[in-house]
């Protein structure tokens, strides 16, 4: 009789553990998951060889300053996409994909690389040092730009859109002389509606923009 005792409670005892176990399993399902971290994207590791040496005469230094952004919040890095076929007004942010810096400076250093291929590229702060030495300030270039997002045409199609205005002025002593204004606008299509798709349409879109505002300069002289 006791030994029929002993069992039963042992048999009790391990049904009681296996629903504890089964309520401990449910209750740590039920816990929200760590959420992801974001993807962060940049530009690309640039040239992966030596530019070929260019044999035509160099160009003068030309100062670059600052790009502004006007339409972006300063030292934000969200991936921006606007729905076209919604509302175009709004510009909405990729929750888990971000730049690896804020998109101002990467157009800057990829406008800078390009630039500096045929020229010396100058901040404001060395155009100055120079005017010390050489007698004159160099041409300076000012860049805004006004927009850098996703444009989604319908729920799979989109493209990288760049919009930018460029100023080119000649400084002197008494100002500036106003050389030429132009407003460059490119768009990529994006290979997938989504933030890599994006990403990748916006870098082709502002490379395809660097080389045209080069075409640019060179038409003015600069």
């Amino acid at each position: 009789m006791k030994t029929t005792k002993t069992i039963a409670t042992s048999v009790c005892e391990k049904s009681v553990a296996a629903v504890l176990a089964a309520a401990f399993l449910a209750g740590c399902s039920a816990l929200p998951s760590p959420p992801s971290r974001p993807v962060h994207y940049d530009f690309g590791p640039g040239a992966m060889a030596p530019v070929p040496a260019d044999r035509r005469a160099p160009l003068p230094p030309l100062a670059l300053a600052d790009l502004e952004a006007p339409g972006l919040v300063e030292g934000s890095t969200a991936v921006l996409y606007r729905l076209a076929y919604a509302d175009a007004r709004q510009l909405r942010p990729y929750r888990q994909a971000r730049w690896s810096q804020p998109p101002a400076q990467l157009v800057q250093q990829r406008l800078r690389d390009q630039l500096g291929q045929r020229r010396a590229v100058l901040t404001a702060e060395s155009g100055a040092a120079q005017a010390r030495s050489a007698g004159k300030l160099p041409t300076v270039l000012r860049v805004e730009l006004e927009e850098f997002s996703q444009v989604f045409t319908s729920a799979t199609e989109s493209a990288g859109l760049v919009r930018l205005r460029a100023t080119l002025a000649e400084p002197a002593a008494t100002g500036e002389t106003l050389l030429g204004q132009r407003v460059f606008i490119v768009q990529r299509p994006a290979t997938s509606a989504d933030a890599a798709g994006g990403t990748r349409a916006l870098v082709e879109a502002t490379d395809q923009l660097a080389q045209e505002l080069v075409q640019w300069l060179e038409q003015l002289g600069r």
